[in-house]
């Protein structure tokens, strides 16, 4: 496993240590499950983005093939 230090302002942190706190969680879990949803979210946008560009682009990129 990899640690990741996150610079948290005061506010912030206090914030994420209320969240955990009332979810009977730690900080870390909070953090991990938010950063694994962001992770999904955005990768299956950008997964949509590049499948929508092949389909415009399908010809050239047959043509570039061959």
């Amino acid at each position: 496993m990899s640690d990741l230090l996150l610079p948290l302002g005061p506010a912030l942190r206090q914030a994420l240590d209320d969240l955990a706190d009332a979810q009977s969680r730690t900080p870390e879990e909070v953090v991990l499950e938010a950063v694994r949803g962001y992770l999904r979210q955005e990768g299956g946008r950008v997964r949509g983005v590049a499948e929508g560009l092949a389909r415009e682009h399908a010809d050239l990129l047959r043509r570039l093939g061959e």
